[in-house]
């Protein structure tokens, strides 16, 4: 690496929690390298976008995210862009992105991406204003992860909780609008917006999906019957989930979806006000990405 300063950006509150060791491991390493390392740490809801904006212009040529997806979305909504190049440390709940680009939960063997690691330009999708990276959805993701960011629970547990609650109370949303050239009417239970592969925690919602692409995966899911779910949930966690009779998924570079009522949705995990229009747009090599050396194709 050129570079002979990095800038760290770590949300304390992601995941189950922070210890101040992590401070002290990432001090280490990069003074092993002969690295400047400058840490600030987030305040506030946005916060991390203002960080990297900032670094960016300070002339930092690389900015890590150290968090959750959502920190993560931040983070590259600051850089998106500009020529600082983001690098991703994961410390969150599910950490889609990271697990799809094989980035280890170890902060001691995912650091080293310092010094061996490869740049790629990064795909975002533009989602009514609103930056996506990972995976973003409309429908009862949406729904569900308002009540988690109320809720103010954290983790899988957690999380599958409120599903199983709202599950039964939740209905179909009807769809229609065009993907590229092709006309669309769909009902569905979630509609997944994929830039990777997965949602966190290894529940891939579109295998085949990549983030250097130019491509869209719209990922079309009906109310699957309760006693049809645990065969659905494996497919999710063995990569199968394309293969079932209740997903469908649709690929383009530009989308527009209308509903008859306001559709609950998030991006990257970060629940947004419902909107009954969603204007979608693929951004190709937007973003520039620090990856493991050697990783498959993203």
């Amino acid at each position: 690496m050129e570079s002979k300063k990095v800038f760290f950006i770590i949300n304390k509150f992601s995941g189950t929690g922070y210890s101040d060791s992590l401070e002290g491991v990432i001090l280490k390493y990069c003074q092993s390298l002969g690295l400047e390392a400058t840490i600030q740490f987030t305040q506030a809801p946005g916060h991390a976008t203002t960080l990297a904006k900032e670094a960016s212009l300070d002339g930092f040529p690389l900015v890590f995210a150290m968090g959750g997806d959502g920190t993560v979305n931040e983070v590259a909504c600051g850089l998106a862009g500009t020529a600082t190049t983001m690098g991703v440390l994961p410390k969150g709940s599910g950490n889609g992105l990271a697990r799809h680009l094989g980035i280890s939960m170890d902060i001691r063997k995912s650091l080293p991406v310092i010094a061996h690691g490869r740049t790629i330009q990064m795909d975002t999708i533009l989602i009514n204003g609103h930056l996506s990276v990972n995976v973003s959805g409309i429908g009862f993701d949406g729904h569900v992860a308002a009540l988690f960011g109320k809720d103010g629970r954290r983790g899988l547990l957690g999380y599958g909780t409120l599903a199983a609650r709202e599950f039964f109370k939740y209905k179909e949303i009807h769809a229609s609008g065009h993907i590229d050239e092709e006309s669309i009417r769909r009902s569905a239970f979630i509609i997944a917006i994929a830039n990777s592969s997965q949602f966190g925690n290894n529940a891939t919602i579109a295998p085949h999906a990549s983030v250097s692409d130019g491509q869209i995966e719209l990922c079309f899911i009906r109310k699957v019957p309760i006693l049809q779910s645990p065969g659905f949930v494996a497919r999710m966690f063995t990569q199968q989930l394309h293969t079932s009779a209740f997903v469908s998924i649709v690929r383009g570079s530009k989308a527009l979806l209308e509903f008859d009522q306001p559709a609950a949705f998030h991006i990257d995990g970060e629940s947004k006000p419902p909107a009954s229009r969603f204007e979608i747009e693929m951004l190709p090599g937007r973003l520039r990405l620090l990856i493991p050396p050697g990783h498959r194709a993203v």
